[in-house]
């Protein structure tokens, strides 16, 4: 080590990953309502033996700033998410059409 090394502290560079804040409800429970989507995860699902995965999205209702959690392993929510990602957070509402969940 040279004396005009710099040395960097590991908190200057490392970029802590935050756990998604709020109560769990079901998908089900919010179908067909105003919502405003802040954060989500994707991760592999613990239910599934076939890799699948599972996405935790993280939301509120505009009448209701406290935020919540609704996991989902619906591919088309996953893929959405991805897509519009840069435009978080955005308002949505989720709707059940035939077996699958989607944004409108």
């Amino acid at each position: 080590m040279t004396d005009n090394q710099v040395i960097h502290s590991f908190s200057d560079f490392a970029v802590e990953e935050q756990a998604l804040e709020g109560d769990k409800v079901k998908i089900e429970s919010i179908l067909n309502k105003e919502i405003i989507i802040t954060r989500y995860k994707i991760r592999d699902s613990k239910y599934s033996d076939n890799n699948k995965m599972c996405v935790a999205v993280q939301f509120y209702e505009p009448d209701n700033p406290e935020k919540r959690i609704f996991f989902t392993g619906s591919g088309v929510i996953q893929d959405l998410l991805v897509k519009y990602n840069d435009n978080l957070p955005f308002k949505t509402v989720i709707k059940k059409i035939d077996r699958y969940f989607t944004f409108t």
